[in-house]
């Protein structure tokens, strides 16, 4: 399965921000709208990231004559990839860090938003160049595709603040939890609802939705108790409901984020790594980190199937 994204300190745009706080309000509103960037943010660092010559010569000829690449993304996990104040634009820390890898390698990037569990397929037939969109990297996914890694991140529950149905993360047999569908939040809940039922309790109610900010009006307006999301989605997303989530416990099962790319396209995985040490060099990547607040999700080695 899957695995997404997050943030702990981004400001909603706008647009989406208003949409929000429409959503929040209607306690029990069918839809939230996703999204979120920053009112003000910035400087985009990518503006200053050039092109590396003897990087770029690491780039296959194929991808390298294509000069502009295709990426899918599913743009509804907030800081990491989102639709932007326009409704149009598709920003985040994600989008980010592959602009700059790509300036790197002498390349340009042209993202397109998709459903999240549509992505390895699309860059399995083709559709996409690669995909960036807080894939958790795993031996299922990389028996599929070639994954290389970025950032850090794991597990964060979120409840209403105070936690007024006591919930444990540890015991949640019976309870409905909130997930996004196709994140490994969904094996982790299946697991812990296993052991509900192995000792003899009710089986833990997942409440899948297709985008992160729907699983967040679900908390906000009493459908779940609780929501299970990557730390950096999570955090991001309490910050957002203005006061009426915390977050539950700690953070676990830390697992590095990959770009996707074809299964047989190891030499551009190795391309994209050696761009990732370059911008991390350059100081770029802490800055983009720091932009959308993950900088505890830094990683110091980028590998290609680690």
């Amino acid at each position: 399965m899957l695995a997404r994204r997050n943030r702990a300190t981004s400001a909603l745009g706008m647009a989406a921000a208003a949409s929000l706080a429409l959503a929040l309000s209607a306690c029990g509103s069918d839809s939230l709208d996703s999204g979120g960037g920053q009112s003000s943010a910035p400087a985009d660092p990518t503006t200053e990231v050039s092109a590396d010559s003897a990087l770029a010569s690491k780039v296959p000829a194929d991808i390298k004559a294509k000069g502009t690449l295709t990426i899918g993304t599913d743009a509804s996990y907030a800081p990491n990839e989102f639709t932007g104040a326009d409704g149009k634009s598709i920003e985040g820390m994600d989008v980010d860090l592959l602009k700059a890898v790509a300036a790197k390698l002498g390349l340009k990037v042209n993202f397109q938003a998709a459903g999240f569990d549509s992505l390895i397929l699309g860059v399995k037939s083709g559709k996409y160049d690669a995909s960036i969109s807080s894939f958790t990297i795993n031996d299922e996914r990389k028996k599929e595709v070639t994954m290389v890694s970025y950032f850090n991140a794991g597990t964060q529950w979120a409840v209403k603040k105070g936690n007024p149905e006591k919930v444990s993360a540890d015991n949640a047999c019976g309870l409905s939890i909130g997930v996004q569908k196709g994140t490994t939040q969904i094996d982790d809940l299946t697991n812990r609802s296993k052991q509900c039922t192995a000792a003899g309790k009710p089986a833990i109610k997942q409440v899948v939705e297709q985008d992160q900010s729907k699983v967040t009006a679900d908390l906000v307006s009493g459908k779940v108790v609780a929501m299970a999301a990557d730390s950096p989605v999570g955090l991001y997303a309490v910050q957002q409901t203005g006061g009426q989530l915390e977050p539950l416990g700690s953070i676990y099962d830390s697992a590095p984020y990959g770009v996707v790319v074809p299964k047989a396209q190891t030499a551009f995985g190795q391309a994209l790594a050696d761009g990732f040490t370059a911008i991390k060099k350059d100081a770029v990547y802490e800055t983009i980190l720091k932009k959308w607040g993950n900088e505890t999700g830094a990683i110091d080695t980028f590998e290609v199937n680690p």
